[in-house]
């Protein structure tokens, strides 16, 4: 059976043309941009956010934001393009990094600055993106202030891959960068040697945000959100396995090997909406369009 690769396609065209093997995708489901948009719920009120508490935007300073989840009190999970430079292997300085946990119109459960910050050895955020990128894209945060689980459950991660399914994508996206949107209900597209898509809807400033399957009532993490593509009418979002990466990220956090590199000069910038004003989408070069 064939497998699909993600190409060498310059990351400034990766939201209209990711490509797919026919041979692997099997039948879509039948659900259009318009109706995506409409399966999102935005998050206003404390009340709406019970159970979704560790699910927070990461502002990186100067930068951007993108969207985080909490896997431990002191540990979140995101996207390494994220936390990296584009064009390099050079991660942002921990510092620079804000979590702020159940984000809502201003107001938040709890915040922490980074402490440390672990990405693959080999991960490199390139300008163009592979099959390869997207399996290592991978980070995660030592938070300098643990989170008191009182205020925000870290979520577990699923204990297997996920082939089929329903699932649900918790996201700070441009034009509701504010506050926290929930899909409760899209679909797993395909899933193989370590990549998965999903028909959820995703945007700028979806990077890094948590993929959820329903694992004996509860939420556990499956995927992390590191491309997306349109596909006619429809948004798709672009994972990996999260069964190997995420231990040894632990592991590079336990020993303490984190270490800062200079900052680079950035070039290109995407303005983010929502209340955010100033805020700009960072790691997002994988959801950039022609301009």
């Amino acid at each position: 059976m064939a497998f699909f690769s993600i190409l060498d396609i310059p990351k400034r065209v990766i939201l209209p043309i990711v490509v797919l093997c026919a041979g692997l995708m099997g039948p879509l489901h039948a659900q259009t941009a318009d109706t995506q948009a409409k399966d999102l719920d935005r998050l206003d009120r404390r009340a709406e956010l019970i159970g979704w508490e560790g699910v927070g935007r990461l502002d990186v300073s100067g930068i951007g934001t993108c969207s985080g989840a909490l896997i431990a009190p002191d540990l979140v999970l995101t996207a390494a393009h994220c936390v990296v430079y584009e064009n390099s292997k050079k991660i942002i300085e921990p510092k620079n990094i804000l979590f702020r946990a159940g984000l809502r119109n201003g107001d938040f459960i709890a915040a922490s600055r980074g402490q440390q910050v672990a990405v693959s050895p080999d991960y490199f955020n390139g300008t163009k993106v592979t099959g390869e990128m997207v399996r290592k894209d991978v980070a995660l945060i030592q938070l300098a202030n643990p989170i008191a689980r009182s205020l925000a459950t870290p979520f577990a991660l699923h204990s297997s891959g996920i082939k089929n399914g329903e699932l649900a994508v918790a996201s700070y996206g441009q034009g509701r960068n504010g506050a926290l949107s929930v899909q409760r209900a899209c679909n797993v597209l395909t899933y193989a040697k370590g990549l998965l898509d999903f028909d959820c809807d995703i945007t700028f400033g979806s990077s890094g945000a948590p993929v959820f399957a329903l694992d004996g009532g509860r939420k556990r993490i499956v995927s992390v959100v590191s491309a997306g593509s349109t596909r006619g009418s429809r948004s798709v979002g672009h994972g990996m396995s999260l069964l190997d990466i995420v231990p040894a990220l632990k592991r590079q956090i336990a020993s303490g090997s984190y270490s800062a590199a200079p900052k680079p000069v950035v070039t290109r910038r995407i303005s983010v909406g929502g209340s955010s004003g100033s805020a700009r989408a960072v790691g997002n070069s994988k959801f950039l369009s022609a301009n």
